[in-house]
């Protein structure tokens, strides 16, 4: 293929909460060649944490079967590729000191420890800064007194140290910024206002630390990043075939490479990203009337101002349940793929009564700000009348993967916000209508899958790379809709009044459920 050989090509490597992924694209935005790498965050000391380690193994790997799959299937050894990008979870804590060391272990966006610090800034900035966002980690590290804090030269997110660490550059793209301190959207660079009153705060606390100094560079899409260094791609590729000088383009956070992925960069857009977390993105018109908790504000990749509903649970308890259904096929003697078995429980979800037949679910593996819920204990529960069969079970942990972003929504839609077309995105779409026809009447609104939205965050960024080899005069939205995307249109589902009617009912089960998760909790 013409495209491998004379470097037209794109690789975007994304790393989830679940999975590693690399994705190289052609000029056409195909995807030509994929890899992956399976990993899990692990609780240590109360801390989710991944290791460095288990980065850079992860990159390795997935690169090396991306490798292998673009030689199995077109017969070349890759050596350079066109344009690169990475991006990964957002928010986080990544502190290093003047010799590049990481101070304490990774803390991710999964931890909910800053509630202290959550409630101090956002009072104080009169700005929700929630409990994920990197602004939180550092200020309650002070507030802990931690010694770490006074050798603090470096602060970035996961993306942002990848991409660190391949071309030397300090930097991030905006929307991955936006996460880590609040943003000025006509300056696209941090909030100066905040800045001094965070200055403030910290000096009560007899801490000096220069936000301007360590916090990364925010750049717009279609910035120049930084070149792939000789050390760079040696870390990349341990073989020596990847050549260093490729372009990178800023690195970006998960909900701006599916914004990318889904086309919903424009005004009055919206997408769902499902997957170990969900995330509701809306791009607004304006600022929100209130400060709401609930709500998290950040920008897309370009910068414009972005509504966002984020729960730190989803599929994680659905995918722990298959598990159990995975074991106990296997004990039958039965050689059920994993694929097919979730293709097959997720449809018998569509026999279920529409209120999920009384039963009640909490997919709650960690913390949950939005119910208020500091850690997580999934937990199932039902009366001893409820209507209790397979398919109201499999309706009801379906239903639940998007209860707390439902009471994000119903805030939002106080703020009277218009959107004008919704797309859902992420593994649990992947078995067709199933959980697009549930998020719907979670919605009450239409929703759409598109064609690609199987590919993922790790494609979004791929196209992130690919923008950076156009003419810079072109906006991002035109560069995908008339790109990218061109005709693929969809799969709309709109959901019909008794299906909405019926996730209410569900709804208002799962908010007065929240006493049981609440005491669970408590007391295990």
């Amino acid at each position: 293929m013409l495209d491998i050989i004379d470097g037209r090509t794109s690789l975007g490597v994304e790393f989830g909460s679940t999975r590693i992924k690399a994705v190289l694209i052609d000029s056409n935005f195909n995807t030509i060649a994929t890899g992956s790498y399976d990993w899990e965050n692990r609780l240590e000391d109360g801390i989710w944490t991944y290791s460095l380690e288990d980065i850079w193994k992860g990159l390795r790997i997935s690169y090396r079967k991306m490798v292998a799959h673009v030689f199995e299937e077109y017969g070349e050894t890759l050596t350079t590729i066109g344009s690169i990008g990475f991006s990964a979870m957002m928010h986080g804590y990544l502190p290093f000191d003047s010799s590049d060391k990481l101070l304490v272990p990774f803390r991710t966006w999964r931890n909910a420890i800053t509630q202290e610090a959550e409630t101090i800034l956002t009072k104080e900035f009169e700005f929700n800064i929630p409990q994920r966002w990197s602004i939180a980690h550092l200020y309650q590290a002070i507030l802990n007194k931690e010694e770490h804090v006074k050798s603090i030269h470096f602060l970035t997110t996961l993306s942002g140290y990848v991409h660190w660490q391949l071309t030397g550059e300090k930097v991030l793209g905006i929307g991955d910024a936006s996460g880590m301190f609040p943003i000025d959207t006509t300056t696209k660079t941090y909030d100066s206002t905040m800045k001094k009153t965070f200055d403030y705060l910290i000096e009560k606390e007899n801490v000096s630390l220069d936000l301007n100094s360590i916090l990364p560079k925010v750049l717009l899409a279609g910035d120049k990043a930084g070149t792939l260094t000789k050390e760079g791609a040696y870390l990349i590729d341990p073989t020596g075939n990847l050549k260093p000088g490729i372009p990178l383009c800023p690195p970006e956070g998960d909900a701006g490479t599916d914004m990318v992925a889904t086309n919903s960069v424009a005004v009055r857009t919206g997408n769902i990203s499902a997957g170990t977390s969900a995330f509701a993105m809306f791009v607004l018109e304006s600022d929100l009337k209130e400060v709401h908790p609930e709500i998290d504000i950040v920008t897309t990749p370009s910068g414009d101002l972005v509504g966002m509903v984020h729960t730190n649970n989803c599929s994680s308890d659905i995918n722990a349940w298959m598990s159990i259904f995975e074991e106990f096929s296997q004990s039958l003697g039965l050689d059920i793929s994993r694929e097919k078995l979730f293709t097959i429980l997720f449809q018998k979800a569509l026999e279920a009564n529409l209120d999920c037949g009384g039963l009640l679910s909490y997919g709650y593996f960690s913390g949950e700000n939005i119910t208020g819920m500091n850690e997580g204990r999934p937990l199932f529960v039902r009366n001893p009348d409820s209507h209790f069969n397979l398919a109201n079970f499999m309706r009801t942990h379906l239903a639940t993967a998007f209860g707390a972003m439902r009471i994000g929504i119903d805030i939002l839609k106080q703020e009277n916000i218009q959107i004008d077309s919704l797309v859902g995105h992420g593994g649990i779409f992947k078995t067709p209508e199933v959980a697009q026809r549930i998020l719907a009447s979670a919605m009450e609104a239409p929703v759409t899958v598109l064609k690609t939205a199987g590919e993922g965050g790790a494609w979004g960024i791929a196209l992130l790379a690919s923008y950076l080899l156009e003419d810079s005069e072109i906006p991002l939205q035109e560069f995908l809709t008339e790109g990218a995307f061109g005709s693929d249109t969809g799969v709309t589902i709109t959901p019909t009044t008794e299906e909405i009617q019926g996730y209410d009912h569900f709804m208002s089960r799962y908010k007065k459920g929240l006493s049981i998760e609440k005491q669970a909790i408590d007391s295990l």
